[in-house]
Protein backbone atom coordinates (compact mmCIF):
# COMPACT_ATOMS: atom_id res chain seq x y z
CA UNK A 1 0.00 0.00 0.00
CA UNK A 2 0.96 3.28 -0.81
CA UNK A 3 2.12 5.95 1.81
CA UNK A 4 0.28 9.18 1.76
CA UNK A 5 3.52 10.73 1.05
CA UNK A 6 3.63 8.80 -2.13
CA UNK A 7 0.44 9.77 -3.10
CA UNK A 8 0.94 13.13 -2.84
CA UNK A 9 4.19 13.05 -4.79
CA UNK A 10 2.79 11.62 -7.46
CA UNK A 11 -0.08 13.89 -7.71
CA UNK A 12 2.10 16.89 -7.33
CA UNK A 13 4.66 15.47 -9.64
CA UNK A 14 2.04 14.86 -12.76
CA UNK A 15 0.91 18.60 -12.14
CA UNK A 16 4.16 19.85 -12.67
CA UNK A 17 4.95 17.70 -15.72
CA UNK A 18 1.52 17.65 -17.48
CA UNK A 19 1.27 21.88 -16.81
CA UNK A 20 5.25 22.30 -18.32
CA UNK A 21 3.14 21.19 -21.48
CA UNK A 22 0.55 22.79 -21.16
CA UNK A 23 1.99 26.59 -20.36
CA UNK A 24 4.12 25.58 -24.11
CA UNK A 25 0.67 25.18 -25.12
CA UNK A 26 -1.01 28.37 -23.48
CA UNK A 27 2.36 30.27 -25.19
CA UNK A 28 1.00 29.73 -28.31
CA UNK A 29 -2.52 30.49 -27.64
CA UNK A 30 -4.18 27.05 -27.53
CA UNK A 31 -7.05 26.70 -26.15
CA UNK A 32 -6.18 23.52 -24.19
CA UNK A 33 -3.14 25.28 -22.22
CA UNK A 34 -1.99 25.09 -18.58
CA UNK A 35 -4.81 24.28 -16.90
CA UNK A 36 -6.24 21.56 -19.07
CA UNK A 37 -2.79 19.72 -19.38
CA UNK A 38 -3.06 19.93 -15.48
CA UNK A 39 -6.13 18.47 -15.28
CA UNK A 40 -5.61 15.59 -17.95
CA UNK A 41 -2.35 14.87 -16.01
CA UNK A 42 -3.52 14.81 -12.94
CA UNK A 43 -6.86 12.59 -13.56
CA UNK A 44 -4.67 10.46 -15.12
CA UNK A 45 -2.46 10.20 -12.23
CA UNK A 46 -5.57 9.52 -9.23
CA UNK A 47 -7.15 7.19 -12.09
CA UNK A 48 -3.69 4.97 -12.22
CA UNK A 49 -3.50 5.47 -8.22
CA UNK A 50 -7.16 3.86 -7.92
CA UNK A 51 -6.44 1.30 -10.09
CA UNK A 52 -3.16 0.02 -8.36
CA UNK A 53 -5.33 0.74 -4.80
CA UNK A 54 -8.29 -1.17 -5.91
CA UNK A 55 -5.49 -4.04 -7.21
CA UNK A 56 -4.04 -3.94 -3.99
CA UNK A 57 -6.80 -4.35 -1.57
CA UNK A 58 -9.08 -6.79 -4.00
CA UNK A 59 -5.70 -9.02 -4.71
CA UNK A 60 -6.26 -11.60 -2.00
CA UNK A 61 -10.23 -11.54 -3.03
CA UNK A 62 -10.05 -11.54 -7.04
CA UNK A 63 -7.90 -11.70 -10.32
CA UNK A 64 -7.71 -8.11 -11.27
CA UNK A 65 -5.92 -6.69 -13.80
CA UNK A 66 -4.96 -2.93 -12.83
CA UNK A 67 -4.35 -1.89 -16.33
CA UNK A 68 -8.11 -1.88 -17.58
CA UNK A 69 -8.72 1.40 -16.12
CA UNK A 70 -5.40 3.13 -17.11
CA UNK A 71 -6.92 1.68 -20.92
CA UNK A 72 -10.05 3.59 -20.31
CA UNK A 73 -8.56 6.56 -19.73
CA UNK A 74 -6.49 6.74 -23.06
CA UNK A 75 -9.69 5.86 -24.40
CA UNK A 76 -11.29 8.83 -23.01
CA UNK A 77 -8.55 10.93 -23.77
CA UNK A 78 -8.78 10.08 -27.51
CA UNK A 79 -12.33 11.26 -27.17
CA UNK A 80 -11.14 14.54 -25.51
CA UNK A 81 -8.40 15.12 -27.88
CA UNK A 82 -11.02 15.04 -30.95
CA UNK A 83 -12.66 17.96 -29.87
CA UNK A 84 -10.05 20.05 -30.03
CA UNK A 85 -9.14 19.34 -33.68
CA UNK A 86 -10.92 21.98 -35.96
CA UNK A 87 -11.42 21.84 -39.75
CA UNK A 88 -11.70 24.95 -41.41
CA UNK A 89 -10.81 26.75 -44.79
CA UNK A 90 -7.20 26.67 -44.41
CA UNK A 91 -6.84 23.07 -43.20
CA UNK A 92 -7.02 20.89 -40.09
CA UNK A 93 -5.96 22.66 -36.65
CA UNK A 94 -5.49 21.38 -33.00
CA UNK A 95 -3.93 17.64 -33.95
CA UNK A 96 -1.00 18.54 -32.27
CA UNK A 97 -3.13 19.76 -29.02
CA UNK A 98 -4.93 16.61 -29.53
CA UNK A 99 -1.61 14.57 -28.92
CA UNK A 100 -0.18 16.38 -26.28
CA UNK A 101 -3.23 15.89 -24.22
CA UNK A 102 -3.15 12.03 -24.93
CA UNK A 103 0.89 12.14 -23.92
CA UNK A 104 -0.27 14.25 -20.68
CA UNK A 105 -2.53 11.45 -19.88
CA UNK A 106 0.12 8.99 -20.44
CA UNK A 107 2.55 10.90 -18.19
CA UNK A 108 -0.13 10.92 -15.73
CA UNK A 109 -0.52 7.21 -16.04
CA UNK A 110 3.09 7.01 -15.21
CA UNK A 111 3.53 9.20 -12.76
CA UNK A 112 0.42 7.40 -11.01
CA UNK A 113 1.99 3.82 -11.14
CA UNK A 114 5.27 5.20 -9.80
CA UNK A 115 7.16 4.93 -13.15
CA UNK A 116 8.94 8.37 -12.60
CA UNK A 117 11.98 8.17 -14.87
CA UNK A 118 9.66 7.62 -17.84
CA UNK A 119 7.15 10.28 -16.78
CA UNK A 120 9.81 12.88 -16.55
CA UNK A 121 11.41 11.50 -19.95
CA UNK A 122 8.60 11.81 -21.66
CA UNK A 123 7.89 15.15 -20.23
CA UNK A 124 10.56 16.85 -21.45
CA UNK A 125 10.71 15.08 -24.72
CA UNK A 126 7.66 16.45 -25.54
CA UNK A 127 8.89 20.19 -24.35
CA UNK A 128 11.66 19.74 -26.84
CA UNK A 129 9.34 18.57 -30.04
CA UNK A 130 6.82 21.21 -29.21
CA UNK A 131 9.42 23.76 -28.69
CA UNK A 132 12.11 23.33 -30.75
CA UNK A 133 10.85 21.34 -33.88
CA UNK A 134 8.44 24.58 -34.59
CA UNK A 135 11.42 26.52 -35.27
CA UNK A 136 12.68 23.51 -37.47
CA UNK A 137 9.76 23.23 -39.21
CA UNK A 138 9.79 27.45 -39.79
CA UNK A 139 13.62 26.98 -40.77
CA UNK A 140 13.90 23.98 -42.39
CA UNK A 141 10.86 23.47 -43.98
CA UNK A 142 9.74 26.91 -45.16
CA UNK A 143 6.31 27.05 -42.73
CA UNK A 144 5.71 30.54 -42.48
CA UNK A 145 5.13 32.40 -39.18
CA UNK A 146 1.11 31.48 -39.80
CA UNK A 147 1.46 27.94 -40.18
CA UNK A 148 4.59 27.39 -37.93
CA UNK A 149 1.96 29.19 -34.97
CA UNK A 150 -1.42 28.73 -36.18
CA UNK A 151 -1.68 25.30 -37.71
CA UNK A 152 -1.51 23.13 -34.51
Amino acid sequence: MLTDSQILLRLVLSVLLGGLIGLERQMHRRNAGLRTHIMVSLGSCLIMLTSLYVFDIYKNVASLDPSRIAAGVITGIGFLGAGTIIRDRDGIKGLTTAASLWVVSGIGLAVGCGFYKAGLFTALLALVALLLLRKFEAKILGKDDKTSKGGN
